[in-house]
């Protein structure tokens, strides 16, 4: 396949929305255990808007170009790669560099598109698939007849994390910030959505369960919910922590809850794992969800779609917090 000389991407510098412009510059080369990816469709997702604002550096060896997930076809294949064929159409979990007409990744991190997925659908799976995975049931080792208590109901992870807790067996509750998106978590899979801008999470959680408790919260708000996360959890539960939106210090906590209650408290974070580990993953999402998504079940729910050169207005939409589900950036209808 004839490749052009040169590409569009989105370069940027620290600071708002504002600070990403459209540029043009060389194609990136795969390695030998990479494919070259025309993209497609690209996701957007919170820790581009951190990349962006100067507060998430990519790790050594990563691409310094925004984006953690794309869709497209493979163009391109390294050396070692013989589980992929140019022509075939993937989506993967990128290292950085996805917010590009063209980008590579390791295929221990590509998936195929599941069948009868568009590009925009595809897309829009590996970061938040990988993430609620990972921490929800590698981490968190959620069971089915467990129940579990999901902050940011709506977002991308959120909307995953109740989605795929419903599908395998277990009794999801969620907290989001308006009515609205109260009934959207309902819709999605929740037993109860929580207000909490018009109610104590905690309370509602000690009614709802009978004062039992979750076995396992999953948040992404950080310092300010940590000690009502605790008294969430029943005997045994695990509190997994994927983000730190509100901040991660505490001036002062009591350790003897976590102690008295056999808690635990863990985490990840997903972009400095090796490729190793994400493949780990990716071969239980293959195995476990795919054929999920297959059936019609757990899909994707995307909020918005803007075209790749209206990436500020899209990453003003993340920042606003008014969607529901994934935004979404298009290369090719």
């Amino acid at each position: 396949m004839l490749l052009p000389n040169s590409m569009k991407y989105i370069a940027h510098t620290a600071g708002g929305p504002e600070a990403m412009t459209l540029a043009e510059g060389p194609l990136p080369v795969p390695r030998e255990d990479e494919v070259l990816i025309r993209t497609h469709a690209v996701g957007v997702n919170r820790p581009d808007v951190a990349q962006r604002a100067g507060s998430y550096p990519p790790p050594p060896g990563a691409s310094p170009i925004l984006g953690l997930e794309a869709a497209g076809e493979v163009v391109a294949i390294g050396a070692a790669v013989m589980s992929y064929k140019v022509g075939d159409h993937v989506c993967a979990l990128t290292n950085g560099g996805s917010y590009a007409e063209y980008c590579v990744a390791p295929i221990a991190q590509t998936l195929p598109w599941p069948a009868g997925f568009s590009a925009l659908q595809a897309a829009a799976l590996p970061e938040t698939y990988f993430t609620v995975w990972a921490n929800l049931f590698m981490i968190g080792r959620l069971t089915a007849d467990e129940t579990v208590l999901i902050h940011g109901g709506t977002s991308g992870i959120g909307v995953t994390a109740l989605q795929l807790a419903k599908e395998f067996g277990a009794t999801a509750y969620a907290t989001a910030g308006s009515d609205d998106k109260v009934a959207a978590c309902e819709k999605l899979g929740a037993t109860a959505g929580i207000n909490y801008r018009t109610a104590d999470f905690l309370e509602e959680i000690q009614r709802l369960t009978e004062k039992r408790g979750v076995n396992v919260v999953l948040d992404m708000v950080g310092a300010p919910y940590f000690p009502r996360n605790l008294r969430c959890l029943s005997l045994d539960g695990r509190l997994v922590q994927i983000a730190f939106l509100q901040g991660s210090k505490l001036e002062a906590f009591d350790l003897l809850p976590i102690m008295a209650r056999r808690l635990t408290v863990t985490g990840s974070t997903m972009r400095p794992r090796t490729t190793a580990q994400k493949g780990a993953i990716a071969d239980e999402l293959r195995a476990r969800v795919w054929p999920v998504l297959e059936a019609g079940r757990c899909l994707p729910v995307i909020d918005s779609v803007y075209p790749f050169a209206d990436v500020v207005e899209a990453h003003r939409r993340m920042e606003s917090s008014a969607h529901i589900g994934k935004i979404m950036l298009t290369l090719i209808p």
